[in-house]
């Protein structure tokens, strides 16, 4: 793990609500080449899914219904189970919201605290008012699971979390954006018993 004095002071003050000043991807190509090699393995990692399906997973539901391996980074390790929280908890709410029938078949945490509150706050929102409180809870918990150490590499990965979420925020803006809301929203309420998940991508 190394420590970043010349990387991390180059990065621009990120606001939420901002439009975002680069691409995750841009990002991602200038950042990786100047981190250890482990670091820059940890970046594939980061994403606002916490354990993205492969490729050839044919399983049903998200990859995060069962318990997500750690990957020998705190911060990362810490973001996922927050993310998938969330995410558990409001399939949860949704399932009872939309009376589905049959029994919702993975149990839904009840930690990290805030996470589930914010699932118990947004599932009585609008659709936009919604993800906008979810994005700002997902700003707030990687702020707090940061830490305080500034040169960190985990300084670098929360800022690219950061700008995914200004990407997601600046995608809602579109029409395009909001169709696609709309899409995935009606997925999950279509297959809430397999746990599918929603406008929380």
């Amino acid at each position: 793990m190394g420590a970043y004095y010349y990387l991390v002071p180059q990065l621009s003050y990120l606001i939420y609500g901002q439009t975002p000043p680069i691409t995750s991807e841009e990002f991602r190509g200038i950042t990786m080449p100047l981190l250890t090699e482990q670091d820059a393995a940890l970046m594939d990692l980061i994403g606002l899914d916490p354990l993205p399906l492969k490729p050839d997973d044919k399983k049903p539901g998200p990859a995060y219904a069962g318990n997500i391996p750690a990957c020998g980074c705190e911060f990362i390790d810490n973001w996922r189970e927050w993310e998938r929280a969330l995410r558990l908890n409001l399939a949860k709410l949704r399932f009872i919201k939309t009376k589905r029938e049959g029994v919702l078949p993975v149990e839904a945490p009840g930690s990290p605290a805030d996470a589930v509150s914010v699932a118990n706050k947004v599932i009585n929102e609008g659709p936009m008012e919604g993800e906008n409180l979810i994005d700002k809870a997902r700003w707030n918990a990687i702020e707090a699971l940061q830490g305080t150490d500034y040169f960190d590499r985990n300084t670098i990965f929360a800022y690219l979390l950061k700008i995914m979420i200004l990407e997601r925020q600046a995608l809602f803006q579109t029409d395009t954006g909001y169709s696609e809301y709309k899409s995935l929203c009606d997925s999950i309420l279509e297959q809430a018993g397999t746990l599918t998940a929603g406008e929380s991508t």
